[in-house]
């Protein structure tokens, strides 16, 4: 299959992490790697390392592509960049990386191929994922988990010895340029509305998930509505499900506090509710994807329940930072879009809200008007607080709001000058100010038994380098509180 690409130029559309570790499988099977990318930066950084490079003003000249072989994208380049439509309209291939490592994979380069477990979904992947790969330690496999998580399939690949068993965490974007892959099993855990500016719309943005289900054995959430309507759409030879409830034959569920399976077997007890970090229903279902993946590689119940108790939850993931004066501090930066949030708020009872960034195209009324009752105050920054705010107004309205803007008010128009029952807008320059302060007033709010939590709904570029500094930065803030910051809200008004 790769036999096309030997002594051909193939272009590397993006020096990312993905980008970078194209190379070297690129020249064991006798290609010559050609970088683009947008950034000056990361140019100049594939030149210092000797590698040809083209900006897309020179890839975009007349028959400029023609030259190439191949075309492998980065993920997050959007199908209408002009480079990539250029390359379809002249006929060359555009793969993805993943994409690229399924074949590497398949053509034995590093050794016999793998057998991949697929996690997709709005949420939980990372969670499952990881659970997937305390799994199949426990079971004495030799696996790693890659992908989306961090650690690229190709560096995977070629690791020696090489792992058996890949736990694959894939976005939809990847999913998006690998239709190739056809898993050992896949799973799609739920699918919200997230990234619909890059997809053009819930169902391309679903229908990238449903690659996941075109292997062995497919498995869906069937307590989501769209996850579960994939199920009939499956190309999977064999599809199962998994529900937080009494699983039906051909599912896995939750009887009496036990993870029960009756898909691989006719019942077996996988584990106990309490084995599962995090705790609350998101984690939950999160194991019983997890373990439906493993048994379909025959791991026996035994090792799925101590790879759950093996499994903690990571950094940014529903993470306790702090208990204060009965209060408890939740860092959920990694809840990146709305259907994440609800899952970390309704593990609550009593929350002080920490929310806002990039809503992508995503709505938060139906989140606001489903969690209002549990929500004791709202603390919003970032670029959509107004779309936030607006929601707590119409469907929130007795619940206080603060409203952060930036130092040049950044994102803040629109924003109506009373919120009831408080309103305050901020003009603060810093990131990691602006979380501080928001930290300050969202305390200011807590007594004993609530939780503040910082779980956003919407990505965090407009302010943060990324999810984790956001989550380190709110951390940060809640270790430089003391009791004395509690409860200063007064009538729902800042003393």
């Amino acid at each position: 299959m790769l036999e096309f690409l030997r002594g051909r130029d193939v272009l590397v559309a993006g020096w990312g992490v993905s980008g970078r570790s194209l190379i070297e499988p690129l020249r064991d099977v006798g290609a010559r790697p050609v970088v683009t990318d947008a950034g000056e930066k990361a140019m100049a950084e594939a030149a210092e390392l000797g590698l040809t490079t083209a900006t897309g003003d020179e890839l975009l000249l007349p028959a400029a592509l023609d030259r190439f072989a191949l075309v492998i994208t980065s993920p997050g380049w959007r199908p209408d960049s002009p480079v990539l439509v250029s390359a379809v309209t002249e006929g060359i291939p555009v793969w993805g990386d993943v994409e690229f490592a399924w074949w590497v994979d398949q053509a034995r380069l590093y050794g016999p191929a793998r057998k991949w477990l697929v996690i997709t979904g709005t949420n939980g992947k990372t969670t499952t994922t990881q659970m997937t790969h305390a799994i199949l330690r426990a079971a004495g496999l030799a696996s790693v988990a890659c992908g989306n998580i961090g650690l690229p399939i190709l560096d995977a690949l070629r690791r020696n010895p090489g792992p058996q068993i890949l736990a694959v965490e894939l976005s939809s974007f990847q999913l998006h340029w690998a239709p190739s892959v056809r898993p050992e099993a896949g799973v799609v855990l739920n699918v919200a509305e997230d990234h619909l500016d890059w997809h053009g719309g819930l169902d391309a943005y679903a229908a990238a998930k449903a690659r996941a289900l075109t292997g062995r054995v497919g498995i869906v959430g069937l307590d989501d509505p769209v996850a579960a309507a994939l199920a009939r759409k499956s190309k999977a030879r064999r599809t199962v499900g998994f529900r937080v409830g009494v699983p039906a034959d051909g599912e896995l569920g939750v009887v009496d506090g036990k993870l029960l399976d009756r898909a691989f077997t006719k019942a077996a007890i996988l584990a106990e509710v309490g084995d599962v970090s995090p705790a609350g229903p998101a984690g939950v279902a999160d194991a019983l994807a997890a373990a439906a993946l493993t048994r379909s590689v025959d791991v026996v119940p035994q090792f799925v329940k101590e790879g759950l108790q093996e499994h903690k939850v990571g950094p940014h993931r529903a993470a306790l930072v702090r208990e204060l004066g009965g209060v408890t501090f939740v860092d959920d930066s990694k809840a990146t879009n709305p259907h994440a949030a609800r899952s970390s708020i309704l593990a609550h009872p009593q929350v002080i809200w920490l929310a806002g960034g990039q809503l992508k195209g995503a709505h938060v009324d139906d989140l606001v008007e489903e969690v209002a009752d549990r929500l004791v105050a709202a603390v919003l920054f970032g670029q959509d607080a107004p779309v936030v705010a607006s929601a707590m107004a119409r469907h929130a309205p007795d619940v206080p709001v603060v409203a952060l803007g930036s130092g040049d008010d950044a994102g803040m128009a629109g924003i109506p000058a009373e919120l009831t029952p408080a309103s305050l807008v901020a003009q603060i320059d810093g990131a990691d100010a602006v979380m501080a302060r928001a930290v300050r007033l969202a305390a200011g709010y807590a007594r004993r038994g609530d939780t503040v939590l910082l779980a956003p709904a919407a990505a965090s570029l407009d302010m943060f380098a990324d999810y984790t500094h956001r989550g380190r930065s709110f951390a940060t803030a809640v270790q430089g509180l003391d009791e004395g910051d509690l409860g200063t809200a007064d009538g729902g008004r800042l003393r």
